[in-house]
C-alpha cells in the first residue's frame, strides 16, 4: 500500500513540476500541457497563492490527525472544509477567466472560446 501511495505522490510530484515548467515558459508560445498563459497582476497571484498556501495547511493537518488515529467524523469535517475552500479558489478563478480572457477572445472574435468555457464548465461539474 506504501509502494502504491508513494508512486502516487510521486506521478502527482511530476504533473506539479510539469505545470510549473509551462508556467515558465515564454507566454507567447504554448507550452508542454497544451494551455495558453494568463498574465496575473501581483495582487491576483498574492490572493490565489494565500489561498492555497491556507488549503496546503489545511492538508497537512488533515494528515495529521490521520497520523494520530483521529475521529473520522472529526477527519470528514476538515476534509468538507478543504472541499469547500477548493470550490471557493475555483469559483475565483473562474470568475477571473471569464471576465478576463473570455471576453478578450470574444472581443477579439475568437468564438472558440466559448466552447473552450462550455467544456470547461462540463468537467467542473462533474
Amino acid at each position: 500500500m506504501d509502494m502504491i501511495l508513494n508512486e502516487m505522490k510521486k506521478t502527482a510530484d511530476e504533473q506539479i513540476a510539469e505545470n510549473v515548467q509551462c508556467q515558465t515558459e515564454d507566454a507567447a508560445q504554448d507550452c508542454c500541457c497544451g494551455s495558453r498563459h494568463k498574465e496575473r497582476t501581483q495582487e491576483e497571484i498574492r490572493c490565489l497563492t494565500n489561498r492555497l498556501k491556507r488549503i496546503e495547511g489545511q492538508i497537512r493537518g488533515i494528515r495529521g490527525m490521520v497520523e494520530n488515529g483521529a475521529y473520522c467524523p472529526d477527519i470528514l469535517t476538515q476534509s468538507a472544509a478543504v472541499t469547500a475552500a477548493m470550490n471557493a479558489f475555483s469559483r475565483e478563478l473562474l470568475s477571473s477567466h471569464v471576465k478576463t480572457c473570455v471576453v478578450e477572445d470574444i472581443r477579439r472574435g475568437d468564438e472558440d472560446t466559448v466552447d473552450e468555457l462550455v467544456d470547461l464548465l462540463r468537467k467542473l461539474m462533474r
